[in-house]
């Protein structure tokens, strides 16, 4: 490293110290507050590295066009299907949105349609089709499924919502009403909400990603009977059944330590102080950017700029306070016992290699539970695989797709 380039990363690290440090002090927890702002600061620290890298060579003004340019060309996320609205428990509206197979959106030449050809030929009897329905992980929204959405329009019919404070469904009302923490449990019932409205019968596929998979393994852990009776295929990508709080984020064993311990304080201050803290954000795009490419991608100089771009933009849209109000659940997140729910029906379970967020090993963990299961480890690919690798997630969601509809077929001639 140069010794520019360095400089950079020790004034990333210095810079989160002291905004941590303030944060801390707004929320009477000072004393703590240096201590995770140095460890938020060694996760930013290799960020700031790259970003300092770019900037010697391109110049601030070219790199926020270019932003700009993505925002207005990325044709990622503007995949739009029938909306609909479930009523969650605490009254919290949730935005889905539903494509039908048949509707024509579907790819008709090229490689989109033989792809359509292939799952039409691995669904066999159109009556025995499942639903597919995806849960979007933390801090993203329906739309990071947008590859796997767009080669499956026309195909099969499946259902895309946004979790609580996410996306298009309303922030949390228990949340907003400080009634009700955010936890695990809570979004299981929130996809039941879902999955009441948008898919009142017939089978159901569950696809997860992250927090996502997280979401169906609450759903199991609450609602097994009805697993056990509607669920015909699950699919859990980059996701974990718990140990979370081992996670190290690339860091030094004491960074990880001071990171766990003081993060949940540091970000529930920076939430109470939202407004200041996402012109903070904003000032200091570069950074963020490298941050984004860091934890989202095990080859960030090979992912399309756009997507990268695309990736940050969602990331970049969920406000500091819903991140705040999200984290502690990740904790005490523990669903280990619940996965026996499917173990009777086909599953996948896929992550990146190079997955920092939810490592590898811990898919490893869920697939040894799920003896059954397909087991895909991605070499070179991180936490948003399904837009790092499109190719290979939607191969093996169809694979899983055509299972779970043999599956289904099965079902219903033991039921004749």
């Amino acid at each position: 490293m140069s010794d520019r380039t360095g400089a950079a990363a020790d004034a990333a690290i210095d810079a989160a110290a002291e905004a941590a440090t303030t944060a801390g002090n707004w929320s009477r927890a000072g004393r703590h507050a240096g201590l995770a702002g140095a460890a938020l600061g060694v996760v930013a620290a290799g960020a700031a590295a790259g970003v300092a890298i770019e900037r010697l060579t391109v110049g601030r003004g070219v790199r926020r066009k270019a932003r700009l340019a993505l925002d207005a060309a990325g044709p990622y996320g503007t995949l739009r299907g029938t909306p609909g609205t479930a009523v969650a428990e605490d009254g919290t509206e949730l935005h889905y949105e539903t494509d039908e197979p048949g509707d024509g959106k579907g790819g008709q030449g090229g490689k989109g349609g033989a792809r359509r050809k292939r799952l039409l030929g691995l669904l066999g009897r159109r009556s025995e089709a499942p639903t597919v329905v995806f849960s979007h992980g933390y801090c993203l929204n329906q739309d990071s499924w947008h590859f796997q959405r767009a080669a499956l329009r026309g195909a099969v019919r499946s259902v895309h919502w946004d979790q609580r404070s996410h996306g298009r469904s309303e922030r949390g009302r228990a949340q907003r009403d400080g009634t009700e923490p955010v936890t695990i449990d809570l979004l299981g019932r929130d996809l039941k909400a879902v999955l009441d409205a948008a898919v009142p019968e017939g089978p159901i596929v569950l696809v997860g990603h992250s927090m996502g998979g997280m979401t169906v393994m609450a759903l199991a852990d609450q609602y097994p009977e009805y697993v056990a009776e509607r669920v015909v295929g699950v699919a859990l990508i980059g996701t974990s059944a718990g140990r979370l709080s081992e996670v190290a984020f690339g860091l030094p064993s004491l960074g990880v330590k001071a990171f766990h311990r003081f993060a949940p304080g540091v970000l529930k201050a920076l939430g109470a102080q939202s407004e200041l803290v996402e012109k903070g954000r904003r000032a200091t795009a570069d950074l963020f950017a490298g941050l984004v490419k860091r934890y989202s991608f095990g080859t960030p100089k090979e992912v399309d700029p756009g997507v990268a771009r695309f990736a940050e933009r969602m990331i970049e849209a969920t406000p500091i306070d819903v991140v705040a109000e999200f984290f502690p659940a990740f904790a005490v997140h523990d669903k280990t016992e619940a996965l026996a729910a499917f173990d009777p029906v086909p599953a996948l379970v896929l992550a990146g290699d190079r997955d920092l967020i939810t490592p590898s090993d811990h898919s490893g963990d869920i697939a040894g539970l799920l003896p059954g299961a397909e087991s895909v480890c991605e070499p070179g690919a991180g936490h948003l695989v399904m837009l790092e690798r499109p190719e290979v997630v939607t191969g093996h969601l169809e694979t899983l797709i055509g299972r779970a509809a043999a599956t289904a077929a099965a079902a219903r001639s033991a039921r004749a």
